[in-house]
């Protein structure tokens, strides 16, 4: 870790958690890892979140909770997997997701909550520039070449695949990784984003399921395909209204696909908030 890390962050335990992580989030966000160092995964995702909390200068601090030292604490926030990231803001737990989570996908989850302070956006800017899927495939190709034994890089590889749109190839790698990575969080999250964008290949475009949508609002299979492209492009929400209308309307259509749709989504998507909201939608729905 350098010294400009370290400043930035810091070990937590019971003793000190309601201190230096509730009540310090008052003032700045504090992002809480919760890691193992046993956990193949946390060696990824540590250090670059190492990385973050000294470009954002204070912006954020990370509190980082060894879950094997701190049972108690990790099972009062009902941790099941590792890593665990929660973002604390004014007291309470805003965000989180659970794996590890690509660079650019943490610039993006840290970018809804928090801003970089002025001279720190600046030094992103300019030090640290985003990184592609294909460089990204480059480096983690390298890695393994390397280290061929570290089946955690194997899963960050088929994750850049993916963004890079080389669906095959990225179900290559999936279906390749030992038995431990086959059910983390993350692999589970993009066999289901490859299976729903599998459903798209020959679709209609956007424009035209939002003209057959309007013509015809019982048109099921064009407004499951809706859903399927907003759930996968900017707006996850409006994809999963889509859904929600299908089961209140046609529960049974397709053999259930709305409720099947909704499950599968839920699995792709990081925002727990979001997630939380619509399972609970769904769940008035059905009971």
């Amino acid at each position: 870790m350098t010294d400009t890390a370290a400043a930035h962050v810091f070990d937590v335990d019971q003793t000190n958690f309601e201190a230096d992580v509730l009540q310090a989030s008052l003032d700045t966000p504090i992002l809480v890892d919760f890691w193992a160092t046993w956990c193949g995964p946390c060696k990824t995702l540590g250090p670059m979140l190492e990385k973050l909390a000294a470009e954002y200068a204070g912006a954020f601090r990370l509190a980082k909770v060894d879950v094997d030292a701190n049972q108690e604490l990790a099972a009062m926030f009902g941790i099941r997997s590792i890593p665990t990231v929660m973002l604390v803001k004014d007291g309470q737990i805003a965000d989180g997701f659970a794996g590890a989570l690509p660079e650019g996908q943490l610039r993006e989850f840290l970018s809804r909550h928090v801003q970089p302070l002025d001279d720190a956006g600046d030094e992103v800017e300019a030090d640290a520039p985003a990184e592609t899927p294909e460089q990204a495939i480059n480096r983690l190709q390298q890695a393994i070449a390397a280290e061929p034994d570290r089946a955690e890089l194997k899963l960050d590889l088929a994750v850049a695949l993916a963004q890079a749109g080389r669906s095959d190839a990225a179900e290559t790698e999936l279906d390749a990784l030992p038995a431990n990575l086959a059910t983390d969080t993350r692999a589970v999250r993009l066999r289901s984003q490859l299976d729903l964008a599998r459903t798209l290949k020959d679709a209609p475009a956007l424009a035209d399921l939002r003209q057959r949508v309007q013509a015809d609002p019982a048109d099921w299979e064009a407004r499951d395909l809706l859903g399927v492209r907003l759930l996968l492009g900017d707006d996850p929400a409006a994809g999963l209204d889509q859904f929600l209308h299908i089961l209140e309307k046609a529960r049974d259509w397709n053999g259930g696909a709305a409720k099947k749709r909704l499950l599968a989504a839920f699995n792709t998507l990081d925002d727990a908030e979001l997630v939380g909201r619509y399972r609970r939608r769904m769940a008035s729905l059905l009971f």
